[in-house]
This record gives structure tokens, C-alpha cells and sequence, in this order.
């Protein structure tokens, strides 16, 4: 038996390849195929504003994006950072040092740029759908700011005296303004999202005679704006935020995430 000795090379995607590489989610998954598209047609329109996506040359979930954070899809201020949207490192790939080797890129890639520092959203614990908080914390980041509903803004300066970045104010308050029934806040910005909200909510809902709003995220602008720290997918019920977790929006893991009242 021989241990792993050598590392799969880290690709970066790009306008010119994009199309013939995959993306790491959902690209076996046919019911998601639409979703997936979505996801890369996305892409393609991020790229033109400094967005980064790197992945290891294998059939696996284990990338990383990030991008200025004056243009990321999340609703905070953090001039001069560049902000990590969605950095995944899974099954046997996990501690092989993939993790650090994507983190020393964006790192490295902030630090050409003159950035002050990076920056993410994750989970005061553990949130589905985000970064790992303990890993990174590990890694030296460090928590600038959070919020009452389980969030936190994590931080890595490279310049201590660089403003620290903060949630806007309306994505703290853990409220939208539809009171009534679920509403969910999602964008393309992930493979599963637009199917399961599209489709497997709407079910759910139609069966349990729950109102739905849908709001889809199309501009950077908008996100920004959000009422909800994560805009990949973002679950109230009745003015109030529930979860990330996207698997709530399938009949048979509803009612165990949302409690009714």
C-alpha cells in the first residue's frame, strides 16, 4: 500500500476554458443540469470584475473563489479586502493540504494586489453551505464583527492598521420585510440553488399551504443589500431567518429544520 506522494495541480478557470471544466458541484448531477449552467454563466460575468476561481485538477469538490470585495455577492463593507465566497475542500481529499495550498493563493494573489487583508462570511459555529470557522480561525483569521442570527465576519490583515470590515447594518437585523410565510433569498452563485428553490420549495410549500416568496439576487448591487449574511440561499419564515441549509427545501428535511409556530 502507498501513500498519497504527490499533490493534484491547482487549476484556475477562466473565460477561455470555462466551458470545457467543470466546476466542482453538481456536475453529476443531472435534475441540477439547468442550475449548473446557471452557476457558469455567472461566472463568466464575475470574471470581468476580478473573480477567481481555483480548483485541483480532478473530478472533486475542492476550490476556492474569491474576488474584491467592493464587488462580492455579500453585504459587507470591506474596502481594499479581498473577499473568500465559497472555499471547499471534501472526502479523501481532506487533510492533504489542499486547504492551505488554495488559501496561500488567495493570499498571495491579495498580496500582488496590495490588499489589506481577506475577508468571509462563515458560521459563529458551523453553518451548512459555508467555510469551515474552526479551520480558518486556525489559520489565523480572526472575527471582526457578527451577527445575532449565527454569522460572523472573518478577517485576515496583512495591514494592522487597515479599517476592519463589518456587516451592513441591514444584513445584522436577522429580519426581511415579507412578514408572511417563507422567503427565500438565493443567487446562482452556487450549481444546487436555482433547481432545489425552484422546484423542491415550491413543492414543499404548496404541500403545507405555506406562502412562498422567491427572491432571486441578480446583481451584485442587490446582494450586497440582502437582508441575510448568505446569499447563495437564505431561508426566513415569517420576517425571520431560519437557515442556509438548502436541503430544507426537500419534503422530507423541511420540518425538521423549520419549526412552525
Amino acid at each position: 500500500m502507498t501513500e498519497r506522494n504527490t499533490m493534484e495541480k491547482i487549476i484556475r478557470l477562466n473565460k477561455d476554458n470555462i466551458d470545457s471544466e467543470h466546476i466542482c458541484c453538481a456536475f453529476s448531477d443531472k435534475k441540477c443540469q439547468e442550475s449548473y449552467a446557471l452557476k457558469k454563466m455567472w461566472l463568466k460575468q464575475q470574471f470581468d470584475q476580478g473573480y477567481t476561481f481555483r480548483r485541483i485538477d480532478a473530478r472533486a469538490k475542492v476550490f476556492i473563489e474569491y474576488c474584491p470585495a467592493e464587488y462580492s455577492w455579500n453585504p459587507i463593507a470591506a474596502p481594499n479586502y479581498l473577499a473568500i465566497n465559497c472555499f471547499w475542500v471534501s472526502g479523501q481529499y481532506k487533510g492533504q493540504g489542499y486547504g492551505k495550498q488554495l488559501l496561500q493563493h488567495a493570499i498571495d494573489d491579495a498580496k500582488a494586489q496590495h490588499k489589506s487583508g481577506l475577508v468571509t462570511i462563515v458560521g459563529t459555529h458551523k453553518f451548512h453551505f459555508m467555510s469551515d470557522t474552526k479551520w480558518l480561525l486556525k489559520q489565523g483569521f480572526v472575527s471582526c464583527d457578527a451577527t445575532s442570527t449565527g454569522f460572523s465576519l472573518l478577517t485576515l490583515k496583512f495591514d494592522n492598521n487597515a479599517p476592519s470590515p463589518y456587516f451592513n447594518a441591514k444584513a445584522k437585523q436577522g429580519t426581511c420585510d415579507e412578514k408572511k410565510g417563507i422567503v427565500v433569498y438565493y443567487s446562482n452563485r452556487c450549481a444546487f440553488t436555482d433547481y432545489h428553490v425552484n422546484n423542491s420549495l415550491k413543492e414543499t410549500a404548496k404541500k403545507r399551504k405555506l406562502p412562498l416568496t422567491i427572491i432571486k439576487l441578480e446583481t451584485n448591487e442587490q446582494a450586497q443589500a440582502a437582508p441575510c449574511p448568505a446569499t447563495i440561499f437564505g431561508l426566513f419564515l415569517n420576517g425571520n431567518f431560519v437557515t442556509t441549509d438548502l436541503s430544507v427545501c426537500m419534503d422530507s428535511r423541511f420540518d425538521k429544520i423549520v419549526k412552525i409556530i
